[in-house]
């Protein structure tokens, strides 16, 4: 199974690092990794996503909250969240490419950020699945150039936030 964590991590050297290399000494690949500033400068938001049962993947997070610089983790796939990426398309255009490319834009509610005749590029948000799709379809109008995608970020639906779940699962001191 699919799950997507969300880990408060303290912004020191070496400290996403060790939390990586914890996944990869136990033979775990990380398919999306995001790491972004919070609110406090001293920590950072690292949203991963990783495939494995339900059972590893629980053994996988109490070692990681294990680790020091672990402040709070949450594996957003046990609740209701949100989860989103960003990707960047950019295709080479042949004659009439741009007229396939606006209805596609629309269909997904994409961004064209740039459509010179020969090569349009294009930003899309939404969920995994949406992104595929989106890329998929937009190989079939033009060739593909570039892709750049941000990897998964994920919030908890309703009240519940990382640090909401470290009073009720005690990971902090």
């Amino acid at each position: 199974m699919r799950h997507a964590i969300s880990v408060l991590l303290q912004n020191e050297v070496g400290a996403l690092t060790r939390m990586t290399g914890m996944f990869s000494s136990r033979s775990y690949n990380i398919e999306t990794l995001n790491v972004a500033p919070t609110y406090d400068p001293r920590v950072s938001r690292v949203t991963l996503v990783i495939s494995g049962s339900d059972a590893a993947i629980a053994q996988l997070n109490a070692q990681l909250a294990k680790l020091v610089d672990v402040v709070n983790i949450h594996d957003m796939t046990l609740g209701e969240h949100f989860e989103r990426e960003l990707a960047i398309v950019k295709i080479k255009l042949g004659t009439g490419g741009l007229a396939r490319v606006l209805p596609l834009a629309k269909q997904f509610g994409a961004e064209i950020l740039d459509d010179a005749q020969v090569s349009c590029t294009m930003q899309l948000t939404g969920n995994v699945n949406d992104i595929d799709a989106f890329v998929a379809a937009a190989a079939g109008i033009g060739e593909i150039s570039a892709v750049a995608r941000s990897g998964s970020v994920a919030v908890s639906k309703g009240e519940v936030t990382l640090t909401s779940f470290d009073r009720q699962h005690l990971l902090v001191s």
